[in-house]
């Protein structure tokens, strides 16, 4: 069993929330394959380079609520895709529930940002082609959760 966090170069000119993202997927990654406690992933996450540079507050909302509400948003992604959650990618499986946990619970934010930063984590983490099925069903469920919002923005 693969263990190891997918690791991109953090780039310097990111923002302290895009690195609380890049931080919660890792956390995440690591919770979907092997299961490990939260609290022990996010000590271990907090000891990684470059964290004090991340949005903690925004890390622990995404960490934690991505994993506390992890049933309920794959409920919400699972009419949305094209395969089980079972076989999708461990980055991109990542990518969708933080992005759904955002689009659900961080309506502060704006839905096209919520999915841009999605896609950008899973170009930076992920295989060829995963940002473009990020980006799909994101899209989707970003028109079911926030219908008003993205009718607005079209």
């Amino acid at each position: 069993m693969n263990t190891k966090t997918p690791h991109a170069n953090p780039s310097k000119s990111r923002s302290p929330r895009h690195r609380a993202r890049e931080f919660a997927l890792q956390g995440l990654y690591q919770w979907l394959l092997n299961n490990e406690d939260s609290g022990a992933i996010e000590a271990h996450i907090r000891e990684a380079h470059g964290f004090d540079k991340a949005d903690r507050e925004h890390f622990d909302a995404l960490l934690h609520g991505s994993i506390n509400q992890s049933l309920q948003l794959r409920d919400d992604i699972a009419p949305l895709i094209d395969r089980k959650i079972s076989e999708l990618s461990p980055v991109e499986h990542a990518a969708l529930l933080i992005g759904a946990y955002e689009l659900k619970n961080h309506v502060e934010i704006p839905y096209r940002v919520i999915i841009n930063e999605a896609v950008e984590l899973t170009k930076s983490f992920g295989g060829l082609d995963g940002h473009k099925y990020v980006n799909g069903v994101l899209d989707k469920l970003a028109a079911k959760l926030r219908s008003t919002e993205v009718a607005a923005g079209r």
